[in-house]
């Protein structure tokens, strides 16, 4: 079975857009998860535009409190800055459950990319090294045709595999799109690692990318998952989420 977290980055950037508590992060978490999301997840951005140190705090404690996985995303090269210390000490506070690695550039608006492994597997393997020794599975955002046996040699866990061009294909009835994804999650998956996907997937891609894409182990679903609650309301949705997954 393929499982579901729910990024709740949106949230947090709406309640930021106007300042004060609400939309309330944690309550918005607990709604998922009791409309049957297998875990929860966050990318704070160094800018502090959506998910803060606090809102990842409080949430890794919630992750406890209901025994469901907390997955914290975040670029671990980014300096530390006043309101976010680093990727890597964000993550000695809060002991995700698994720390998924992406290259984002400090103002990137949204991860569009993943790592280039031939260029970046030396400098990985450090961080890889030290958030392994806090007890995170560690995960690296891939791109379709990357390298992930270079990324198996790191000694990571899994690898999200980067969908956005997945799902533009799909938009416009382009099938073709798939073929990369499928043959990228057999290599990794013949190299020992697990694969979870993400990034614009949604009620109408999902299910034709879990039946030709076998073995996804988890799928992260934020933007489109908080655009369509806002017409059928958030626990619905992520209700249709679970039962796409097979939950």
């Amino acid at each position: 079975m393929t499982r579901l977290s729910v990024n709740l980055n949106k949230v947090a950037l709406l309640r930021n857009s106007r300042g004060g508590g609400e939309p309330d992060v944690v309550r918005a978490a607990s709604v998922c998860l009791e409309a049957g999301a297998h875990g929860l997840t966050v990318h704070p951005r160094p800018d502090a535009r959506h998910a803060r140190t606090d809102d990842v705090i409080a949430l890794a404690a919630l992750c406890r409190q209901r025994g469901v996985e907390f997955n914290l995303e975040g670029n671990p090269f980014a300096g530390a800055r006043e309101g976010y210390p680093g990727f890597v000490a964000l993550c000695e506070l809060a002991r995700p459950d698994q720390a998924t690695l992406v290259p984002d550039d400090d103002g990137q608006l949204t991860s569009d990319h993943g790592f280039d492994f031939a260029r970046d597997a030396a400098r990985l393997r450090a961080p890889v090294s030290v958030l392994q020794a806090l007890g995170c599975r560690v995960s690296l955002f891939a791109d379709a045709g990357a390298d992930v046996e270079q990324a198996a040699a790191i000694g990571v866990q899994r690898i999200e595999l980067y969908t956005g061009p997945y799902a533009e294909g799909h938009a416009r009835g382009d099938t073709a799109t798939l073929a990369p994804f499928v043959d990228t999650a057999r290599r990794a998956r013949d190299a020992g690692l697990g694969v979870n996907a993400g990034h614009d997937l949604n009620q109408d891609n999902l299910d034709p990318f879990l039946a030709a894409v076998p073995g996804v182990l988890e799928v992260s679903i934020g933007h489109a998952l908080i655009g369509e609650a806002l017409y059928d309301g958030l626990a619905a949705t992520v209700a249709r989420y679970v039962r796409i997954v097979g939950g």
